[in-house]
């Protein structure tokens, strides 16, 4: 079935099916991200997980109030009861010792968590001592973190007025501790621990004191004269933590397999009370030979990952940390377990506290409070872990056999690797993401869990806030220390996704620009030294034929600013002037010129040479002057630059700013210009010389004679203003051109968000204009213009590019991208226009080949804004583009309306050659070709949704040579390769890869006579050139630029109007010049095949790709089809509908690549479409 469908005939379903093959096949050009989207960053999410007020718990307070040997007299003990305290038994042993042994036992527990704390103990204390020591350790501790540990096993219950209770020094009495008091002692910020029964009414009393002292520090704050403004404010008690054994009305178990002191164990020995624990449930009897006595016996250490004891402490770890951070809000889990290393452990621990003493109807209780945790499924997980490693127990102690790891983190990996795989996009965080940066600690799962991790981080911005916020930046900050080769590919990946949401993350090397800086002043004052001696051609009137010679008047030197589009690309103009003005020179004569002292800065009155006058502060350069500084470029003299040399990057770069500020993309050319404006300001600021004329002498010098050198020749449709007050420089707004042609537009012919619509205010003047007339008023806004410069010098350049480029990283970049998604609307949108473009193909096949007898149906009428330069067809929508010198209309030639009309933004002094649409079988670009060597890519164009958008624009061709009559600029494009040839009036042909977005090859022409037309075959890469000098000229772009001309035929005596080469393997070149002798070549001979002979004055022709036609346009007012042998199948001569007018002078006709219509564009604005015979189509 296969083989059938491609072997079908044209008009079967097989070619259809084909032809979307080749659409699908075809490249894209101008159609990646950088050009589709805004260039700018994403929005930045706010990332908390950076600590700002991480902090330390240097000193620990441990108070143990013991009495060891008497009860309190409002506890009931049981019998027999727990008597454990920090595992010791206080009976066996004198009370003094085991006091004191217990309070060393507590302070080594404590250590395990804080080896680097300064402890204190106070065993059975008295009040004062109580004060001493927390006033002691809160001094030492500055605004460092105070630990303060109460035992109150041995004294009675607190009260519900908030106090605790001490000793006296006999130990007679039970003297009470106001919480109140503590807290002034300890201050802020602070942890207190409180293992007693009652705890929660101590918890109590500490909020109500809290409070009462926040509200006497408000009253304080407000009413100075209030006597607790005269007294010593008390410390604020935000920053305190507290945890508690127990609610305000529950007493401390007293099962006496469990030690007395229960809280404390979880919070200090978690991983020995939590096997204790779980030896006391039923479900050890699932596990064999497991007892008490056997737990005490579990080899290794708790920091040692790789022993029983060490994995168990490790996933213990890994289990609460993921508990908390499922549970808790994000702010409180910083703040609880990331913000203090001890106080993340004891809530870690804590939460076993829960677990194991809610088993005893004892319920923990913290401030801040925490979700309830103990029944999360977590747990079990735990549970599991603890019995894999208690099973093998008892054959490793007696037998010696080797320990078997957990597959704890592996099955959590999977779990994770799972939610990856299966999930849905719109679902909650996986809760194995804590487990997972704890696995990058194991070198045995590290590549994996890096791998899921980079896969995570993919899912976007929001999957690295997570993954910041459980703590993955210490992580992998120390494994780009690793050595593993295998780690570093992921390692990139994981810091790429970082660094693009954390932008903060970024070291800033701006302190380099400041080291640099002034090596470029240095390069930018010599390039504006050189420019005041070299000539300048200045740009001539191209209508009109004469010349208006204007200068500024001398009373003041300035600079004008050049912020407007228009300005900066008259930069280039200077290229296309006419030669007898090379000899002009802008230099003053000495006597009209201002001296500065020193630095040797004789700077002219003419505002085209000057650096700016000291006393407002005007430095920017001017479009006169960055030409000039551009042509010196090269100069000898700056060989001689002082401390620079001409080689130095300083100086390349100050070149390449020159030429992009004269970019036809007006976002580039703004950038070069702020970034131009900026560095001469400063070079001329810090070389700014003492003055010896005063500005009064200059005020009151005559005006120079218009006959001195020093003339400006203004640029076509006007001069420079005066330096009057109402038109002293340019503004920096953006003013739009306005139409003066009488049409309907469908919408404002200056496209909004295209935003590049200048108007230099030099071309507002009126052509014919007295010398030193005032010129035309400038509009409010100029009103600002002193404060423009400065903000225009000042502003700092920010193209967005960095972070749009970071942008990328953010975004998933393994996700399957949606053009390629088989459902999404990208790829539906995509079939349906393969499939027109079938149907297209397939009907236009038909109408060809019933055979074209006739081609003068009008079908199409309409007048055009402006006189059709150029005219191109859709190849498959219903639209064509009619150019004329600077704008572009767009015509539905079915419906005969008009969709669109906008500025090209070219220069006034420039017009449009050349057309092309890119891309035409899917989402098509628009290319436009000016006469200055300046290319532009539109889109949105003909749609009435958005408006028209420049995808972007470069110089095409430089050094575009002045001719009598130019060919402007001619291009070809192949959408197979992305390659654009281009060329015109200079003596190559450029090739532009637009893929790479680069220069791929010039290939000399070897003629002295300019390019009129183009065509190129990238089956053979054949490239044939039609020149203004009569010559055909085919190249081999394959071969080496010195032998790359196969062919020359030099038949045509005249210029070549069109050269046109066949599509296919054999295809042959057909030429035809203004003399109408049509030549029909075989690239592989080296004289013609076949001449014809047409109508002579010819001003455009063009050759149908698929019919066997070609059809001319003459002067004479008519147009021509003839088919392949040169016999006239019809002329034009005449409108339908029009009372038989006649047509006009005919200034372009095009070939629809696929339907037999034939556009035809006359002087007469007229354009009109033509077509077979109705009962044909």
């Amino acid at each position: 079935m296969e083989s059938e469908m491609l072997q079908s005939p044209l008009l079967g379903l097989g070619e259809e099916d084909e032809s979307d093959l080749t659409d699908w096949n075809l490249p894209l050009a101008f159609m990646k991200k950088r050009h589709c989207e805004k260039i700018e960053g994403s929005k930045s999410l706010a990332q908390s997980w950076r600590m700002k007020d991480r902090m330390k718990t240097v000193s620990v307070a441990l108070v143990l109030c013991l009495n060891v040997g008497v009860d309190p007299p409002d506890v009931v003990k049981t019998t027999p009861c727990a008597r454990l305290e920090c595992w010791i038994d206080p009976l066996s042993m004198g009370p003094q010792k085991a006091l004191e042994t217990i309070g060393a036992n507590l302070q080594k527990q404590y250590e395990n968590w804080q080896p680097r704390a300064r402890y204190k103990q106070s065993l059975d204390p008295t009040v004062d001592e109580v004060k001493k020591l927390c006033t002691s350790l809160r001094r030492n501790a500055k605004e460092e973190r105070v630990l303060f540990h109460y035992n109150g096993h041995g004294v009675p219950r607190p009260t519900v007025n908030g106090e605790i209770w001490v000793f006296n020094k006999n130990y007679t009495q039970y003297i009470p501790l106001s919480i109140y008091d503590l807290q002034t002692w300890m201050g802020s910020p602070s942890i207190f621990v409180y293992d007693c029964s009652n705890a929660g009414l101590i918890v109590k009393s500490f909020k109500q004191f809290a409070l009462q002292r926040e509200q006497e520090l408000e009253v304080a704050a407000i009413n100075p004269n209030h006597p607790l403004a005269q007294m010593p404010l008390p410390p604020s008690m935000k920053n305190c933590i507290q945890l508690a054994a127990c609610e305000a009305n529950e007493l401390l178990p007293m099962i006496p397999d469990l030690p007395a002191d229960l809280f404390t164990s979880c919070l200090t020995t978690p991983i020995k009370i939590a096997l204790r624990w779980f030896c006391m449930q039923k479900s050890v009897r699932l596990v064999p030979g497991v007892t008490l006595d056997l737990i005490e016996k579990i080899p290794g250490r708790l920091n040692d990952r790789r022993t029983p004891l060490g994995e168990l402490n490790w996933i213990f770890t890994a289990i609460t940390d993921t508990i908390a951070w499922n549970v808790l809000p994000r702010d409180l889990f910083q703040k609880l377990f990331r913000q203090d290393l001890l106080v993340a452990s004891l809530f870690r621990n804590f939460l076993l506290a829960e677990r194991i003493m809610r088993s005893y109807n004892c319920t923990p209780v913290s401030s801040p409070r925490l979700p309830p945790t103990y029944m999360h499924a977590m747990w079990q997980a735990w549970d599991l872990a603890v019995d894999i490693c208690l099973s093998q127990l008892p054959t490793i102690i007696e037998e010696g056999t080797a320990f078997r790891h957990s597959p704890f983190f592996a099955e959590q990996l999977t779990a994770f690797q799972v939610w990856l795989t299966m999930g849905v996009e719109n679902r909650n965080p996986p809760e194995q993401l804590p487990i997972v940066l704890q696995v990058l600690l194991s070198q045995v799962h590290r590549l994996r869990a890096l791998d899921l991790l980079g896969r995570f981080l993919d899912l976007g911005p929001w999957a690295v806030s997570l993954a910041l916020s459980v703590g993955i930046f210490p992580y992998v900050l120390k494994l780009l220390q690793s050595s593993a080769r295998e780690l570093r590919p992921l390692l990139v990946f994981i810091w790429a996704k970082i660094l693009a949401v954390d932008s903060e993350l970024v070291v800033a090397l701006s302190h380099l620009v400041v080291q640099y800086e002034s090596n470029f002043c240095t390069v930018a004052l010599q390039f504006m030294e050189e420019e005041k001696n070299y000539p300048l051609p200045s740009p001539a009137a191209t209508e009109g034929g004469s010349l208006t010679p204007v200068r500024d008047g001398p009373c003041t030197p300035r600079l004008r600013s050049v912020s407007s589009y228009g300005n900066i690309r008259a930069v280039t103009t200077a290229r296309n002037l006419n030669k007898s003005l090379q000899n002009l020179s802008l230099n003053e004569e000495s006597g009209s010129s201002v001296a500065f002292s020193p630095g040797n800065l004789s700077t002219s009155s003419s505002a085209s040479s000057t650096l700016g006058s000291p006393e407002n502060e005007e430095y920017i350069l001017s479009f006169e002057t960055i030409d000039k500084m551009r042509r010196v470029s090269s100069y000898s003299s700056l060989n001689s630059l002082i401390g620079v040399s001409f080689n130095s990057v300083y100086t390349q770069i100050w070149r390449v700013l020159l030429h992009l500020a004269a970019d036809p993309y007006p976002d580039v050319s703004d950038l070069a210009m702020k970034v131009l404006n900026s560095i001469a300001y400063k070079a001329t600021v810090n070389a700014r010389p003492q003055r010896i004329l005063d500005t009064s002498s200059l005020t009151q010098s005559a005006p120079a004679s218009p006959t001195n050198k020093g003339m400006h020749i203004h640029q076509v449709g006007g001069s420079p203003p005066t330096p009057s007050t109402s038109s002293s420089s340019l503004t920096n707004d953006v003013t739009k051109q306005p139409v003066s042609r009488d049409i309907a537009s469908v919408r404002p012919a200056n496209v909004g968000n295209m935003g590049v619509q200048y108007t230099p205010h030099s071309h507002q003047f009126p052509r014919t204009r007295k010398m030193f007339d005032k010129g035309p008023e400038q509009t409010t806004d100029d009103a600002d213009d002193t404060v423009g410069h400065k903000s225009f010098i000042s502003a700092t350049v920010q193209t967005g590019f960095c972070d749009w480029s970071a942008k990328y990283f953010a975004q998933p970049v393994m996700k399957i991208p949606e053009e390629h998604d088989l459902e999404s609307q990208i790829r539906k949108e995509r079939e349906w226009r393969f499939l027109r473009n079938a149907r297209v193909r397939k009907q236009a096949q038909k109408i060809i080949q019933k055979g074209i007898s006739r081609l003068d149906d009008q079908i199409f009428l309409n007048r055009n804004p402006g006189v059709p330069s150029v005219v191109k067809f859709h190849p498959f929508t219903p639209c064509i583009a009619v150019a004329d010198k600077d704008s572009i209309c767009f015509w539905d030639w079915e419906k005969g309306e008009k969709l669109d009309y906008f500025h090209n933004g070219n220069p006034r002094y420039t017009r449009i050659t050349a057309m092309e649409y890119l891309n035409g079988q899917d989402c098509s670009l628009l290319l436009t070709a000016t006469d200055d060597g300046a290319i532009r890519v539109w889109k949105n164009f003909a749609d009435l949704e958005k408006n028209p958008e420049m995808v972007t624009a470069w110089q095409g061709l430089s050094d575009m040579l002045p001719t009598t009559r130019g060919a402007g600029m001619v291009v070809d494009w192949e959408q197979e390769t992305g390659l654009l040839m281009t060329s015109g009036d200079v003596r190559i042909i450029r090739i532009w890869d637009t893929d790479r977005e680069m220069k791929v090859q010039d290939i000399p022409t070897g003629a002295d006579s300019c390019v009129t037309s183009l065509s190129c075959d990238s089956h053979r890469s054949l490239i044939v050139a039609g020149l203004g000098d009569g010559s055909i000229r085919v190249f081999d772009r394959r071969m080496a630029l010195s032998e790359c001309r196969v062919m020359t035929y030099r038949e045509h005596t005249a210029w070549v109007v069109k050269a046109y080469l066949q599509k296919h393997p054999e295809g042959n070149i057909m030429s035809v010049s203004v003399n109408g002798d049509v030549r029909f070549f075989d690239p592989r001979m080296p004289e013609s095949m076949k001449v014809l002979q047409i109508v002579k004055g010819l001003t455009a022709l063009d050759i149908h790709p698929q019919a066997n036609l070609f059809a001319c346009g003459s002067m004479n007012q008519f147009t021509a089809i003839y088919n392949g042998n040169g016999e006239l199948i019809n002329n034009i001569k005449y409108y339908d509908g029009f009372m038989g007018q006649r047509v006009g002078a005919i200034s372009c006709l095009a070939f629809h690549p696929h339907w037999p219509h034939l556009a035809v564009g006359s002087n007469d604005y007229y354009i009109s479409v033509y077509s077979v015979e109705k009962r044909i189509r």
